[in-house]
């Protein structure tokens, strides 16, 4: 199956050049050799550039200098000045798409660990259990193809590893992000971020993990539905300001790389002692939705695969590894 989306044209390469050297004048010789092209069509892109809102100035004898972007997602953008080893050095962009988490499963298998595919809409996105997440323009909604060494009974993990990556990283903004059991990040008990994590495996071992992160970013919160505007928020509405998006988006994957890495050679310990320390369900008196059953009782722990411990009105102990977490008011 061919995916359409933006990856590495000469246009984006142009693009993250004049990024890299933001502040001085490209030349247009410089950058038709490095592209092998003509200097014509190097004329060509940047009008093209102009076309989608970039500020770019142009001199007879110096060439191109960028002097403003649009609030957009571009492939170019994020990678400029990106401090990873791997993620997003692969960037499939899409203005909209159904959801960024099919199209990552569905080039997998042929693409780098790492590749992120990312949206500025989704049509279709999902969360958990078949749910769906509303996913205008102004948020952040991507997926990450990782291919981790594990057996697919450890694959939450993943999802864990991730909450952390991104609560760390809205902490970097100056918000009390933290982390609802299994797949949420809260601000101030509100709802700002859902994380859809899924694998295609074979018998004991893992193919690919694809880890889809949606984050109400520089959304209005008045344009949620009504039945979400009391438990969800934005970054927009908590910093009372829009968010870098670009800057975030890098920000998020070398959080995200960091702890993979860490994970992958040093094993599962730190991370979850970390999202202990970020739990927000932790000690908290909650309702758990299963396929096969409902429990109530206090959200003691979560154990190193990532199972929460519950502990019902009966004092009994039961391992949750997989339902709906919902923290009610005692």
């Amino acid at each position: 199956m061919k995916i359409k989306g933006k990856t590495g044209t000469i246009k984006d390469k142009i693009l993250e050049n004049l990024i890299l050297n933001r502040g001085k004048y490209v030349s247009g010789e410089m950058l038709a050799s490095e592209h092998s092209v003509s200097r014509a069509a190097i004329w060509k892109h940047v009008q093209a550039l102009r076309d989608e809102g970039y500020m770019i100035k142009s001199s007879t004898k110096e060439g191109y200098t960028i002097v403003g972007s649009p609030d957009v997602l571009a492939p170019a953008e994020i990678k400029a000045g990106l401090k990873t080893r791997m993620m997003g050095k692969n960037i499939h962009y899409f203005k909209e798409t159904e959801s960024t988490n099919i199209l990552a499963r569905d080039m997998a298998g042929s693409v780098e660990e790492g590749t992120v595919v990312i949206a500025e809409s989704q049509t279709g996105g999902r969360g958990r259990m078949g749910r769906k997440w509303i996913s205008p323009e102004g948020g952040i909604w991507l997926s990450v193809v990782l291919k981790p060494r594990m057996q697919p009974l450890h694959a939450p993990r993943i999802t864990l590893l991730a909450g952390v990556a991104v609560a760390k990283t809205i902490r970097e903004f100056g918000l009390p992000a933290k982390i609802k059991w299994p797949n949420d990040v809260l601000i101030n008990g509100k709802k700002v971020c859902g994380i859809l994590t899924e694998i295609g495996a074979e018998m004991d071992s893992i193919q690919y993990v694809v880890v889809g992160v949606g984050i109400d970013a520089n959304v209005d919160t008045e344009t949620f539905p009504e039945e979400f505007r009391d438990t969800s928020t934005s970054l927009k509405n908590e910093l009372g300001c829009d968010i870098n998006r670009v800057e975030f988006v890098q920000k998020l994957l070398v959080e995200l790389e960091a702890l993979y890495l860490k994970f992958q050679n040093e094993g599962f310990t730190s991370i979850i002692e970390e999202w202990r320390m970020m739990s927000a369900t932790i000690g908290e008196w909650v309702k758990i939705t299963t396929q096969s059953r409902i429990m109530y009782g206090e959200a003691v722990g979560v154990d190193s695969d990532g199972a929460l411990i519950l502990e019902t009105g009966e004092g009994r102990l039961e391992k949750i590894v997989a339902g709906n977490c919902e923290h009610l008011r005692r």
